[in-house]
């Protein structure tokens, strides 16, 4: 969702000033009255009607860490995020180390265990499509 304008903000501002509700200010400019609320409040806290541009949402636990997982996962590409969060003493979930992997752009390359094969593919004949034939089908056909 985009950040309401500057310019809507104001006359959304200057309308509740000159003595409209909040209700009515609101159906005018076809925002909510919480934003209507919270605009006013951002005025009377800040002096200023701008957005706020602090960073949503929180920070991520292992921010502080990322060195330690960049240095791990190049000596060894093949670790897991469970052997990663093991190896290094996180109390936190797989997934969060798996998060922060991805946000790194870091990727697992893991070793096969056998070479990839070199011949054809097994099977010949194209798979069943796991449709059934009606049973006239099955008479004349």
């Amino acid at each position: 969702m985009a950040a309401i304008s500057m310019d809507l903000r104001i006359r959304i501002f200057d309308a509740r000033q000159s003595g409209e509700t909040t209700a009515d200010v609101a159906d005018r400019f076809a925002v909510s009255p919480a934003f209507v609320r919270r605009l006013l409040q951002r005025h009377r806290e800040t002096g200023s009607l701008a957005p706020s541009s602090a960073p949503r949402g929180p920070k991520p636990k292992l921010a502080g860490v990322s060195d330690q997982i960049r240095q791990l996962i190049s000596e060894h590409p093949d670790l897991t995020a469970a052997e990663i969060r093991d190896r290094l003493g996180f109390t936190v979930t797989v997934l969060t180390v798996w998060r922060m992997i991805r946000r790194l752009g870091l990727t697992f390359k893991k070793s096969r265990f056998m070479p990839v094969s070199k011949i054809a593919p097994m099977s010949n004949t194209p798979a069943n499509s796991g449709r059934r034939r009606s049973p006239n089908t099955l008479r004349n056909g």
